[in-house]
C-alpha cells in the first residue's frame, strides 16, 4: 500500500513538473514583445498553439483535456470568440475521422480484418520472405478503412504475428531472431508505408488534407491522395521487406506450417458471417464512390457516413458500438480543438508572416535545395515526437508555406510533406501508437531497431520523394 501511494506521488510530481513547462513556455511566448508585421491576437494565439502542442508531447493529462483546456483558454482570455475557438468541430474532416475509425470498428468487430489475413496466409505463406509480404498486403487491404494505424497493426495484425512467431518456437530472447523479429519489423514497416497511401489510413491524414487548403489553397480528395501514393507505396511495400528479409535475415526461409496454422484459424473462424458479408460490401462500395468523387461529387465524409449507417441499419454495429468507440469520440476532442486553432492561426496572419520572414533569409537559394533541406529536417524532427499528429500540427502549414514561398510548387511540397508525415515513424520505437506494440514484445532490441527505422526512412524517402515526384509529374501535378 505504502509503495502504490509513493508511486502515486510519483507520478503526480512527474505531470506537475510536465505541466509547470507547458505553462512556463507558453506565458514566455505570451509576454514576449510581439514582433513587427504581427497582430498581438495572432502572437497570444501562437503562445496556445506552441503550449498546447508541448502539452500533446509531454501529457502532462491526456491531449484531449490539453486540447479541451487550450481551447477553454482561448476563449476565455478574448484570443479568439466562442464560436471561433469551437469552429474545428464543425468541419467535416473531424466528421470523416470519425466515421472512419467506426469503419475500423467494424472490422474488429466481425473479424473480417483477421479473416483476410489468415485466408492471404493460407494461400501465400509457404516461406517466412511470403508471411512477411503477406502481412504487408493485408495491412493494405484493410488499410482505406482503420485511420487507427494502432488499431490496424495493433489489434488485427500483432495477434497474427506473435501468433506465427509463437508457432515456429520464436519468442524474445534466443530465438527472436528465428522469424519473430523479422516479421515484427516487417509488418511495422509496412504499417508505416500503408498509413501514408489513403487519406484515411492515419488519423492525422485527413489533418494534412485540411492544412495543405487552408495553407496553400489546393485540394487534395481522397481519390487524389490515394492516386499520388499508389506507385510510391507499392514500390516500397515489394522493396521494404525484401530488404529486412537480406539485411536482417530470418533463421528459418521455409514456412509450411503457417498455411496450417491459418487453415486451422478460419476452420475455429467458421463460414463468412453475416456482419462480416456486410462491412466487406460496405468497404467495397466506399472505396468505389471515394475513388469516383470527381464523377459522384460525393463528399468523403458522407460517403463514410454512409457506411457507418448501413451498419448501423443492418446492426452489424450498435448504437452501444459507436459510443464505446472511445478512440473515435477522444481524436473528435484533440482534432476539432487544433484544427480550430490551426485555421485561426493562418486567419490572422501568423502562417504567412512566418512564411514571408524564414523565405526571406533563404532569398537566393535555389528552391530544390531549399525545399530538400527542410524535407529532411522535417523527416528527422520527428525523433523529437511521439505523435504523428503532434508533428503535423506543430510543423506542416509552416514547412509548408516556406518550401512553397521559397518557389516549390505547391502540390509537390504538400504531397511530399504529408506522406513524410507517415514515413517518418519507422525512425523509433516510440514514434507512433503502434511502436510501442512491435517493440514491447521484445524482439528487437533499441539499437537495431533504431538502425533498421533509420534505413528504412533513407529508402522511402528516395522512392516517395524520387521516384514519388515523377509519378506526380506525370500525372500533372507540378
Amino acid at each position: 500500500m505504502a509503495l502504490y501511494i509513493i508511486c502515486k506521488e510519483v507520478v503526480f510530481v512527474n505531470n506537475l513538473t510536465r505541466g509547470l513547462i507547458v505553462l512556463a513556455v507558453g506565458a514566455a511566448l505570451w509576454l514576449w514583445p510581439v514582433p513587427a508585421g504581427l497582430k498581438p491576437q495572432a502572437w497570444h494565439l501562437l503562445a496556445v498553439f506552441v503550449a498546447t502542442i508541448l502539452g500533446f508531447i509531454l501529457q502532462p493529462l491526456p491531449i484531449g483535456s490539453v486540447a479541451f483546456i487550450s481551447i477553454t483558454f482561448t476563449a476565455l482570455a478574448g484570443v479568439l470568440k466562442p464560436a471561433e475557438a469551437l469552429s474545428g468541430f464543425s468541419n467535416t474532416t473531424i466528421w470523416l475521422i470519425v466515421a472512419a475509425f467506426l469503419f475500423a470498428k467494424g472490422f474488429i468487430k466481425t473479424g473480417l480484418g483477421r479473416r483476410i489475413a489468415y485466408m492471404l496466409i493460407r494461400a501465400i505463406g509457404d516461406s517466412t520472405l511470403k508471411l512477411g509480404y503477406t502481412l504487408a498486403l493485408s495491412d493494405l487491404i484493410i488499410s482505406p478503412a482503420t485511420p487507427s494505424n494502432t488499431a490496424r497493426a495493433g489489434g488485427i495484425l500483432f495477434p497474427i504475428v506473435k501468433s506465427l512467431s509463437t508457432a515456429f518456437g520464436s519468442e524474445p530472447g534466443p530465438t527472436a531472431r528465428k522469424v519473430g523479429a523479422f516479421l515484427m519489423q516487417t509488418e511495422y514497416q509496412a504499417n508505416t508505408i500503408t498509413s501514408a497511401m489513403f487519406m484515411t489510413a492515419m488519423a492525422g491524414n485527413p489533418l494534412i488534407a485540411l492544412l495543405a487548403a487552408k495553407t496553400l489553397n489546393i485540394q487534395i480528395s481522397w481519390g487524389l491522395w490515394a492516386l499520388a501514393a499508389a506507385v510510391p507505396g507499392l514500390i516500397s511495400l515489394l522493396v521494404v521487406p525484401y530488404f529486412l528479409y537480406k539485411f536482417y535475415p530470418p533463421e528459418i526461409t521455409k514456412t509450411p506450417e503457417a498455411k496450417t496454422l491459418a487453415a486451422e484459424e478460419l476452420a475455429k473462424m467458421g463460414p463468412m458471417s453475416w456482419g462480416e458479408k456486410i462491412v466487406a460490401l460496405v468497404f467495397v462500395g466506399a472505396l468505389v464512390l471515394w475513388s469516383t468523387s470527381q464523377y459522384t461529387k460525393l463528399d468523403a465524409t458522407v460517403v463514410a457516413m454512409l457506411g457507418v449507417a448501413v451498419m448501423m441499419i443492418t446492426k452489424v454495429l450498435e448504437w452501444k458500438d459507436i459510443l464505446d468507440e472511445k478512440g473515435a469520440w477522444d481524436t473528435m476532442v484533440w482534432m476539432g480543438s487544433l484544427i480550430g486553432l490551426a485555421d485561426y492561426l493562418s486567419k490572422l496572419g501568423f502562417i504567412p508572416w512566418f512564411a514571408k520572414t524564414v523565405s526571406a533569409g533563404i532569398a537566393g537559394i535555389p528552391w530544390i535545395q531549399a525545399f530538400f533541406v527542410l524535407l529532411v529536417v522535417y523527416m528527422y524532427a520527428h525523433y523529437g515526437f511521439a505523435s504523428l499528429v503532434a508533428h503535423i500540427t506543430a510543423m506542416y502549414a509552416a514547412f509548408a508555406s516556406v518550401a512553397v514561398a521559397a518557389g516549390a510548387p505547391a502540390y509537390l511540397v504538400a504531397l511530399a510533406l504529408a506522406f513524410m508525415s507517415n514515413l517518418c515513424m519507422s525512425l523509433t520505437h516510440y514514434a507512433a501508437g503502434p511502436a510501442p506494440i512491435y517493440f514491447g514484445a521484445g524482439y528487437i532490441d533499441q539499437g537495431t531497431w533504431w538502425k533498421l527505422g533509420f534505413i528504412i526512412s533513407v529508402i522511402n524517402m528516395v522512392i516517395w520523394v524520387g521516384i514519388g515526384a515523377i509519378w506526380w509529374k506525370v500525372l500533372g501535378l507540378w
